[in-house]
């Protein structure tokens, strides 16, 4: 057996940490850059509209 339990445990922490630090950069991303998005879809939507018309 090459790995015990404690080390099972240890891989385990590191994961969730991982994880939590990827959910912690996509938040933040997300809150940067959300209202940007949000611009370029209202952009979009506005120059559709009057192109219709």
């Amino acid at each position: 057996m090459l790995f015990s339990a404690q080390e099972k445990g240890q891989g385990l922490v590191e994961y969730a940490l991982i994880l939590v630090l990827v959910v912690i950069v996509v938040f933040a991303v997300l809150m940067i850059l959300g209202p940007m998005i949000g611009n370029v879809f209202s952009n979009l939507n506005n120059s559709l509209s009057s192109f219709s018309q």
